[in-house]
């Protein structure tokens, strides 16, 4: 099995962004979504951007945000992808000719398999806890067994993850990557960096 990737989401400081990847993160989150509590300006992601060295994937958060909003945002930063977590058709992923994920939020019934093959750009698909009226970030896990194991598409699992469990998860779902937010923060939308550090090596030694 090849090295599982690891992306800190929900990114609102500098120092928490250089945190992330001093302990060996592969990509950054920022979540441009307003009702968020980890939600960042645009202003503020260019200044932490602007911090970061090279070879970090950058990675834009959005839920059901509007064309205007989305290319205005992508004029403004060299965002690497794009992870669309609301209800966005294929064609609007699609539209805005950046490399982007999907996030799925799991709940019984479900056929991923046919929302991978509608998702068929995508260069992967977020598997997230549903949560009733909630898009994303709840710090709830979902049943890891319904995820079938021939999905087409690089597996990105999120939902509940933590230093505790996220070794676990990797053995159990042997997923392309892990994202994590809340199990790794203080506060919302402030990270613990020892936690952050613990959560990066638990990926790597898994």
């Amino acid at each position: 099995m090849s090295a599982v990737r690891s992306k800190i989401c929900g990114i609102t400081r500098i120092e928490d962004a250089l945190a992330a990847v001093e302990a060996g993160a592969d990509a950054i989150g920022f979540v441009f979504y307003a009702p968020s509590p980890r939600a960042v300006s645009v202003a503020q992601a260019k200044v932490i951007m602007a911090a970061l060295p090279p070879f970090v994937t950058t990675v834009g958060l959005f839920v059901d945000a509007s064309p205007c909003e989305l290319h205005e945002t992508l004029e403004a930063l060299p965002l690497d992808l794009l992870q669309f977590h609301g209800n966005e058709s294929p064609q609007a992923c699609e539209g805005y000719h950046r490399p982007y994920i999907k996030a799925l939020r799991v709940k019984p019934g479900d056929d991923l398999l046919a929302a991978c093959r509608a998702y068929a750009r995508a260069r992967g698909i977020l598997l997230d806890a549903y949560v009733p009226g909630v898009p994303g970030g709840t710090g709830e896990r979902f049943d890891w067994s319904l995820i079938p194991a021939d999905l087409p598409k690089p597996v990105i699992l999120a939902g509940g993850l933590d230093p505790d469990n996220v070794a676990q998860a990797i053995a159990r779902v042997r997923p392309y990557a892990v994202d994590v937010s809340g199990g790794v923060e203080r506060s919302k939308g402030i990270k613990d960096h020892d936690k952050v550090r613990a959560f990066v090596d638990a990926v790597r030694g898994a």
